[in-house]
C-alpha cells in the first residue's frame, strides 16, 4: 500500500486489508516522500481505524524502495501521482505489472489537509478496495 507519506492512506489500507486477510498474507505499505520516516500514522488515521476496531498505532512510517518489487507480490497506489513516481521506480516489466491504483480508476484523496470528515471517507474508500482485493485472492 502505497502513498505520499505514509501516514494516513497507506496505513489505513494496510490495516484495513490485514485485519480481513489471514496469516498467510503479510501487508506493508509505505510513502513515496521519506517526510516521516518511523513516525506513527497520523493520529486522525489512528482514531477512524481504532473507531472501526482496527488498531495500526504499531505501524512506522518507510519510503518505498525498489527492493520492495522483489519483496511483495502485488503493489497497490492510492493515487495517479504516486502511481508514476513507483511506476518510474520499476526497472523491469515484471516489476511494472505488480504495480495498480487501489481504486481502478480514481484516486483516493489525501485526508492530510482535512478533518475528520476526510479521514472518514477516506476510510470508507479502502474499506470498500479492500473488500475487493480480498475477493480477488478468494477466487479458485
Amino acid at each position: 500500500m502505497i502513498c505520499l507519506g505514509n501516514i494516513c492512506r497507506s496505513p489505513l489500507a494496510e490495516g484495513i486489508l490485514q485485519s480481513k486477510l489471514d496469516d498467510r498474507f503479510i501487508v506493508d505499505s509505505a510513502g513515496t516522500g521519506g517526510w516521516h520516516i518511523n513516525q506513527p500514522p497520523d493520529k486522525r488515521s489512528i482514531a477512524v481505524a481504532r473507531k472501526n476496531g482496527i488498531d495500526i498505532t504499531g505501524l512506522r512510517a518507510r519510503k518505498f524502495s525498489t527492493d520492495d518489487f522483489e519483496t511483495f507480490d502485488l503493489i497497490y497506489v492510492m493515487d495517479r501521482s504516486n502511481y508514476n513516481d513507483v511506476m518510474a521506480l520499476a526497472q523491469e516489466d515484471a516489476h511494472r505489472q505488480k504495480v495498480r491504483m487501489i481504486l481502478e480508476n480514481d484516486d483516493v484523496p489525501d485526508p492530510y489537509f482535512g478533518g475528520e470528515q476526510e479521514f472518514e471517507e477516506v476510510y470508507r474508500m479502502l474499506d470498500k478496495a479492500t473488500d475487493a482485493i480480498k475477493a480477488q485472492f478468494e477466487r479458485p
